[in-house]
C-alpha cells in the first residue's frame, strides 16, 4: 500500500489531493494509498453535521484562524488542528459491506498503538472511535464511493484540548475529549505516534507500507 506523508498541510489543499488519489484508485490507475497529514486547525462538517454543533460562525472562526469545511464523510462535526495525527486510507472494496469492518480495523489499530505507549482505550459500538473512559482521543469517520473508501482518522497526540469550545466534538455532548499528551503527562511526538499506528496498521490491514517521497 502506498504511503503518502505530507507533513502539515492545509485541509483544503489535502482534500483536493484525497479526492484525486480517490479517483484514481476507484478506476484501478493507482494503487490503494495511505495518506498521514497534519492539518491546519480546520472543523470539518460531516454529512450528518448539525449546525448547533458548531459554536461559532464561518467569520468568527475565520477570525480565530480556523477554517470551515463541508464534506461528504460519515459523523458530525470533527476538528482536526496540529498535535493531531491524520490518516486517510484510500482503499478499494470489494464489496459495500466490508465499510464496517473497515472502520472496525481502524479502531483496533489505533487501540493497538496506543497501547504500545501504555495508554489503555477501546471502541464504542455506539458512537464510532476510540476513547479513553469517556474521553474521546480519535475520530473516526468514513465515505465510500465508486467502492473506494476515503477520510479516516484523526488521533490527537499532542492537541490542544480546547477545541471543545469551538464544537461539540463529534455531536456527542456526553464525551470529553483527551490526547496521548494527556493522558501520559507527557509531550509525545507525532512522529513517534505516526510509527506505532503504521506498524499497527500494516498488521491490522494486511499490508506492507512502501513510503513515497513526495504526492505528486
Amino acid at each position: 500500500m502506498r504511503l503518502l506523508d505530507l507533513g502539515r498541510r492545509p485541509y483544503r489543499e489535502t482534500l483536493a489531493l484525497m479526492r484525486d488519489i480517490h479517483g484514481a484508485v476507484a478506476r484501478g490507475e493507482t494503487r490503494d494509498t495511505l495518506i498521514i497529514v497534519e492539518h491546519d486547525p480546520v472543523i470539518t462538517l460531516g454529512r450528518n453535521a448539525k449546525m448547533e454543533h458548531v459554536q461559532f460562525s464561518a467569520e468568527a472562526l475565520a477570525i480565530r484562524g480556523v477554517d470551515l469545511v463541508e464534506i461528504d464523510r460519515g459523523g458530525d462535526a470533527t476538528y482536526h488542528g496540529p498535535g493531531q495525527l491524520v490518516c486517510y486510507p484510500i482503499r478499494k472494496l470489494e464489496r459495500f459491506r466490508e465499510v464496517a469492518p473497515l472502520v472496525s480495523s481502524l479502531e483496533r489499530s489505533v487501540v493497538a498503538a496506543l497501547a504500545t505507549f501504555g495508554i489503555v482505550a477501546r471502541g464504542r459500538s455506539e458512537h464510532r472511535g476510540v476513547y479513553v473512559g469517556d474521553d474521546a482521543i480519535c475520530a473516526i469517520g468514513l465515505a465510500v464511493k465508486q467502492m473506494t473508501s476515503l477520510h479516516g482518522l484523526a488521533l490527537n497526540v499532542s492537541t490542544t484540548l480546547d477545541y471543545d469550545r469551538l464544537i461539540t466534538p463529534c455531536g456527542t455532548p456526553e464525551f470529553g475529549i483527551t490526547s496521548m499528551s494527556h493522558e501520559l503527562g507527557r509531550s509525545i511526538a507525532l512522529a513517534d505516534a505516526s510509527s506505532a499506528l503504521l506498524v499497527s496498521l500494516a498488521a491490522e490491514l494486511c499490508v506492507r507500507f512502501e513510503r513515497e517521497a513526495t504526492a505528486c
